[in-house]
This record gives structure tokens, sequence and C-alpha cells, in this order.
């Protein structure tokens, strides 16, 4: 089963500085049969405009994490951590007890991300933030985990659930396989370029709930960038 939700079709929300597209119920957007895909609870694709971001805030409880589309992202919290992230690396901050950050585009020109917010597995533990690079050319032609709740994936940034979060890049004609199983969720966005999915076209960031596929097979009809989450 895969299930389409159309970039057209995403809530929506611009405060002028941050123009943000929903694919789940978030802040005023609420559409009860989008409210979460197994333990994925929040996917935003979000347009931040130069030298302007989030200011301070807090949470708790959730894995968060940032994919960078294009540009930059500089983060600060109350625990010491900061960096600056850029395009098509990796940040992931676990909430743990609670945690306040700030996350602005101190840069130029436009920076967009995916903010992905995952439903953890534990409560109690510490905060916790990490960034890592992820080059391009390293998952041209498949996936490549960029951020795991499982101990197996060594290279990938630590998360505190039963998911792992991918990355893909493929060039027209190319299809690359994953072995989701039949009983987890998928749900693949392409940043960049057209694809199809085990036949069902999914274009320039639309959404592609998937169920019950054990195994996906992408297949990009031009050039392509894939974010996808595996979760229970």
């Amino acid at each position: 089963m895969i299930d389409i939700r159309p970039f057209d079709s995403l809530g929506a929300a611009n405060h002028g500085w941050l123009d943000a597209k929903h694919h789940f119920s978030f802040a005023e957007y609420y559409e009860p049969e989008r409210m979460a895909w197994g333990a994925l609870r929040v996917w935003n694709d979000d347009t931040i405009a130069a030298n302007s971001g989030f200011p301070a805030h807090g949470h708790a409880d959730m894995e968060i994490i940032t994919y960078v589309r294009e540009g930059a992202i500089t983060h600060q919290d109350n625990q010491g951590n900061q960096g600056r992230t850029v395009a098509g690396d990796v940040q992931v901050m676990s909430a743990g007890t609670g945690i306040r950050h700030s996350e602005y585009n101190l840069e130029s020109a436009t920076t967009r991300i995916f903010q992905i917010w995952i439903l953890p597995n534990q409560r109690g533990a510490a905060p916790s933030w990490g960034a890592k690079p992820f080059p391009k050319d390293d998952r041209s032609g498949r996936f490549v985990t960029l951020a795991s709740g499982y101990e197996a994936d060594v290279d990938a940034l630590p998360i505190r659930t039963d998911a792992r979060v991918l990355g893909a890049t493929l060039k027209a004609g190319e299809t690359a396989e994953y072995a989701l199983g039949d009983h987890r969720h998928g749900y693949l966005v392409p940043s960049k370029g057209v694809v199809e999915v085990n036949g069902v076209k999914v274009g320039t960031r639309d959404g592609a709930a998937i169920q019950h596929e054990p195994i996906i097979r992408v297949t990009a009809l031009e050039d392509a960038e894939l974010v996808m989450v595996d979760s229970v």
C-alpha cells in the first residue's frame, strides 16, 4: 500500500520569514487522517529566509532530525551545544527530559530543511545533540542510514527510537532497493526530482506513506534526492 500525499495537499503556514508545509497535523494545521505514520509524528518542509529563524524554545520526549536541503542552519541550545549544519548534512536532537534551543539561518540566502519528529521509545534520558556530514556521493545509487535507533548502524547519528532515517541520491534511470518489511511504516519524500516507488509516481516534495510493501524499489525518472523514514 502506497498512499501519495501531493505537495499541494499539505498543510501550510506562511509567517513571512518562514514558509512551512506540514505532511502531518502540526500547530494550526489539523487533519485527523494525517496525525502520524507509525512512530513518525512530524515532517515539516520549511523554507527559512536569510538572517532569520526559530528563537529559543523548548522540547521534551521527542527525537528531532533536521535534514538540510539548501543553505545551512545554525543550532544553539541550553546544554552548551552549537553547530552549523550545511546542505545534505543532518543534525539530531534527542529532547529527552527537556531542552531549549534556537535554529537560525544566518546565511545571506534562503535555507530549506526537512524537520522530522519521531516518537521516542524511552523517556527520562538526558537531552543530547549531534550533527554529521553525509556526502551525497557516498549515497549515490543506494540508501544510506543517516540516523538510527539501532546499534548495528554504527555510521549513523543515534536516535532513541525504533526507526531509521535514510537518504539516497539517484541519477535518472537508477533504481535503489530497501527492505522495509511487511509490518513497518515507510514515509518517503523526494527532496529533488521525480521517482517511482514500486511503480507509483512520487513528485518532488510529495509524501509517500508506505505499508505492507516488504521491498521498496525506487526508480528515478529524473535526477533525484530522497529522504525516507522507516519506523515501527
